[in-house]
Order: structure tokens, then sequence, then C-alpha cells
């Protein structure tokens, strides 16, 4: 009779671990699985990652550009700073930068501005270039504020163009793989947990 206890105690044992190799085997068979979902959604998320880059930027110049139009001018580097505090852009020198290249072609290209403003706009901070042309230039038949503001929306529209035109290209590289760049986007901001 003892036997017999033994054998039964041993046959359940053997059920147990049966059992739970069967259930490791699950557990293990699963993700196996699941790696190859992940390692391939993670091939199609790649392809969006140029895309989505240009997105976010395009995002970004179009806020700029909407700061740039809202506000006065000696306002908008300010404004700029305010909006995307942990951008490491110097706004006032880009700006500056923006301007002097513009009034550069003024000058040296269209020869229709004296180089004379082109000196002022190098010394002087963008926030006070106006005012200063203004003082110095009273006989200007145009309107230096109108002109500064345009280099700037300028820049950024070019920049906004320059982006979709990007975006434009990577989607088309993502279709000539075959999938949909809305699939591909999809799979991307679910492989990021964005959407």
């Amino acid at each position: 009779m003892d036997d017999k206890n033994t054998k039964r105690y041993l046959e359940l044992q053997m059920e147990e671990l049966k059992a739970a190799h069967a259930d490791a085997v699950e557990e293990n068979s699963a993700p196996k699985n699941n790696d190859k979902v992940n390692s391939k959604n993670a091939e199609i998320a790649k392809m969006y990652e140029d895309a989505a880059e240009y997105e976010a930027n395009l995002k970004g110049f179009e806020e700029e550009l909407e700061i740039v139009n809202a506000n006065a001018l000696k306002d908008i580097a300010a404004a700029l700073i305010q909006k995307f505090p942990n951008e490491e852009r110097d706004y006032a020198q880009e700006l500056k930068s923006i301007l002097e290249t513009g009034w550069t072609h003024l000058v040296e290209v269209e020869k229709t501005h004296p180089k004379e403003q082109l000196e002022l706009i190098k010394e002087t901070e963008f926030g006070d270039v106006v005012e200063k042309l203004n003082a110095a230039y009273p006989e200007y038949s145009g309107d230096f504020e109108a002109d500064v503001r345009n280099f700037l929306v300028k820049r950024w529209e070019n920049l906004i163009a320059i982006t979709q035109e990007h975006i434009k290209q990577e989607l088309a590289e993502i279709k000539t793989t075959g999938l949909k760049p809305k699939y591909v986007k999809r799979v991307y901001e679910q492989f990021h947990g964005i959407a």
C-alpha cells in the first residue's frame, strides 16, 4: 500500500511539473511572438522618425511665425523666449542676423538702400533698429517697420515651406515601401506611446 501511495504521490508531482512546465512554455512563447511584433513595429516606426521630427519643427515654425506677426518688433524676441523657454536659441541675435542679411541684400544686390543704413543696423540692437532708422532717415519714403517685419515673415515662411517639402519627401519615401503613410504614422505613435 505504501508503494501505491508513493506511486500516486510521484504521479501528482509529475503532473504538477508538467503543468508548470506547460505554463512556462506558454509564457516564454508569448513574449517571443510579442518581440517579433515589437521588432516589426520598431522597424515601421523608424520609417516615420524623420517625418515626425519635421512635423515637430513645422509646428514650432508656425508658432514662431504667429508670434512674429502678432507682436511689435521690439517685443518679438522676448515673446519667442517666453513661448519657447527650453530652446537654446538666441532669438535676439537670430532676428538681428535675419535683418542684417536682408538689408545686405537690399544694399549690395538690389542697390536700393544706402550702405549707411546697413552700418546703422549692424550697430543697433534689434529692438531699437526701427526707431534709429526712422530718426536717422526721416526722408525715407518707405516704412522701416514694414520692411523689417517683411524680412522676418519671409524667413519663417521659407522655413515652413522647406519643412513641408521635407515632410512630403519623407511620406513619398514611405509610399515607395508599399506602406501607407497614415498607417506608418499610427504605428509610430503607438510604438512611442504618443496616441
